[in-house]
């Protein structure tokens, strides 16, 4: 008898999600099932429902920062066994012989495997993956938060981890939300001087108790201008356009604007505001499995995590209203 899994799915672009029972087939060789007890809730999620990146097929079960057991492995599966807890984030997949794979860069797989991209996600009871995607949680990680980890805090610890972010650096994160609020966890504890840019003074406060040395109004041009030229790192976590030109000419020589954020909007920059003091733009999907590992062994050191609300799972679309709306506090949570 074929294996039915329980799910909620969206019928169509924006639609409520209703229950909805398929059967995923025979369990791959190298594939993982997880037993989901509860998964994170992300604005790609509301992306993906509203198929504001185009690659959206109905009916969508969405859901990519689930963490649950291991109750299935196949025959060549590694790294995991049978009662594991572990935890996956946006990727399922990928192909594990391209140069990128071989070479530690899984994220970077050109026909790399969504969790919620043409295949069902965890927001069910099941969720399966390739074996290399699983990953276990170290002791001190608490399982009840740990889902937004493997999406929102992958997505702002890897860039930090890969492009040489260093202790003595001056740094900035544009935007205190789902990704920037964990952002400031890790920069503050990486031994980074942190300053917080946004443009509601009343975060400041909260900013600062999340690890922040100071606060910046992105909308206080004099302010704004008289620290130009200081920051070796900006982390932009917003998927909104903003004055790009005026947070490069706040980069230092060798100064890096890095995005995390999806905005849709063209960048627009001038070359010579780059050439001149060497500065750089550039941008990151999630990390790779060894970068999730080591992002999870850093937070259980230094007692990191997301600030969660939590829904039952059964409520997941009042939880979509709640993210719409904005009212996160800063990543939601769905519990089976």
């Amino acid at each position: 008898m074929a294996e039915t899994f329980h799910a909620w799915a969206a019928a169509d672009r924006g639609a409520k999600l209703q229950p909805f029972d398929y059967s995923p087939g025979p369990l791959g060789p190298e594939q993982v099932q997880i037993r989901v007890e509860s998964c994170g809730l992300c604005h790609s999620d509301l992306s993906m429902l509203d198929n504001d990146w185009g690659n959206s097929v109905y009916p969508l079960v969405l859901g990519h920062e689930a963490i649950g057991i291991v109750e299935a492995a196949g025959d060549f599966a590694k790294g995991v066994k049978v009662g594991d807890r572990v935890g996956l984030g946006w990727f399922a997949g990928s192909c594990m012989h391209c140069r990128p794979c071989l070479s530690g860069r899984h994220n970077l797989c050109a026909t790399a495997e969504q969790t919620i991209v043409g295949r069902h996600g965890g927001f069910a009871d099941r969720v399966r993956c390739h074996w290399s995607w699983a990953l276990k949680l170290p002791e001190g990680i608490d399982p009840k938060k740990a889902g937004p980890l493997f999406c929102g805090g992958i997505t702002a610890f890897g860039p930090i981890a890969d492009f040489g972010v260093k202790p003595t650096h001056r740094v900035g994160v544009i935007g205190i939300g789902g990704l920037g609020h964990l952002a400031l966890q890790f920069l503050s504890k990486w031994g980074c001087h942190v300053t917080a840019f946004t443009s509601s003074d009343s975060k400041s406060a909260e900013a600062k108790a999340l690890g922040a040395n100071a606060v910046l109004n992105s909308r206080d041009s004099a302010a704004m201008k008289s620290a130009a030229g200081s920051f070796d790192f900006i982390l932009s976590t917003v998927n909104v356009p903003l004055d790009w030109s005026a947070y490069i000419n706040l980069l230092a020589p060798d100064g890096r604007l890095h995005f995390v954020g999806a905005v849709l909007e063209p960048i627009e920059v001038q070359a010579f505001s780059l050439i001149g003091q060497r500065k750089r733009i550039s941008g990151s999907p999630l990390g790779a499995p060894a970068t999730v590992l080591d992002m999870l062994d850093f937070c259980a050191r230094h007692g990191i995590a997301p600030q969660t609300e939590t829904f039952a799972m059964a409520d997941v679309n009042d939880a979509l209203e709640h993210l719409k709306a904005g009212k996160a506090r800063y990543r939601i949570v769905l519990e089976n």
